[in-house]
Order: C-alpha cells, then structure tokens, then sequence
C-alpha cells in the first residue's frame, strides 16, 4: 500500500520532525541514505512517515561515533531485510580499539606535558626566542 499525498511529508516537514536542516535531509538523501517518494506537482521532495525513524536512527548511529559509510552499510543490510547487528558489532568493536588507542596517545601527550611545566618551574631561565617551555621540548617527531 502506498501513501497518498495528504499521508507524505515535505521535506521541510521531515527536517523539523528530526531537528536536522533541510540541506542535511538533501545530502543524506544525495547520498543514498534516505530516498524521497515521490515529487509533488510543484517539484517538492515528499517522504513517506517511515523516513523520520531512519534519520533518528541515522542521528543515533552518528552520536556513537559511526561514519556516513559505516551507516549507509548498515542500512543496506536492513534494506535487503536482515539484520546488521553483526555488522555493528563489527564497527564499535574496530571503534573501541581507535577510542583506546586514542586514550594511550592523549595519556602520553599528557605526561609529556606534565614533564615539559615541571622543567619549566625547576630552571630560573632558559634561552629560547619565544618560549623555552615548547623549544627545549622533545617530542617523538625530533
């Protein structure tokens, strides 16, 4: 059964329905995301109600970290009417490895920080043209 015109909604409807601007709802349906009905008379986008679920689901899946590409594949397998849990679990468990593999480099960040301020307080002057603090700091990169 398809939805009759009074049924679908406009595009700028959609976009208040999920508080994203109408230009997101365009991208991500230029993106293959979302797809409109049809087109109205006057050229208007018009979507079915169901659309509004797929960008909360979209929003939900961006606030957990996961890209457009890992969502539009995520998508994909729910379109062909399965289930992409495994395909998520897949994403989050490559996303836990990045988010602690970026703990471990802001941890190092922070105690060459720490060592850089204590150096600082200990020497009464140190030359440098700008800062001795970050001059006399060595990092990894030489």
């Amino acid at each position: 059964m398809t939805a009759s015109s009074t049924e679908l909604l406009r595009i700028g409807e959609v976009s208040a329905q999920v508080d994203l601007p109408v230009k997101t709802v365009r991208y991500y349906e230029d993106r293959g995301l979302i797809q409109a009905s049809r087109r109205s008379s006057g050229g208007f986008r018009l979507f079915d109600p169901e659309v509004v679920t797929r960008l909360r689901f979209i929003r939900r899946s961006q606030a957990l970290g996961l890209s457009l590409q890992d969502i539009q594949d995520i998508l994909a397998i729910a379109d062909q009417g399965h289930r992409p849990c495994q395909n998520v679990r897949k994403k989050f468990q490559a996303k836990l490895g990045a988010i602690d593999e970026r703990i471990a480099q802001l941890q190092q960040l922070r105690q060459q920080l720490q060592t850089l301020m204590a150096e600082a307080d200990q020497a009464e002057t140190l030359d440098a043209d700008i800062c001795p603090i970050i001059e006399h700091a060595t990092t990894a990169d030489g």
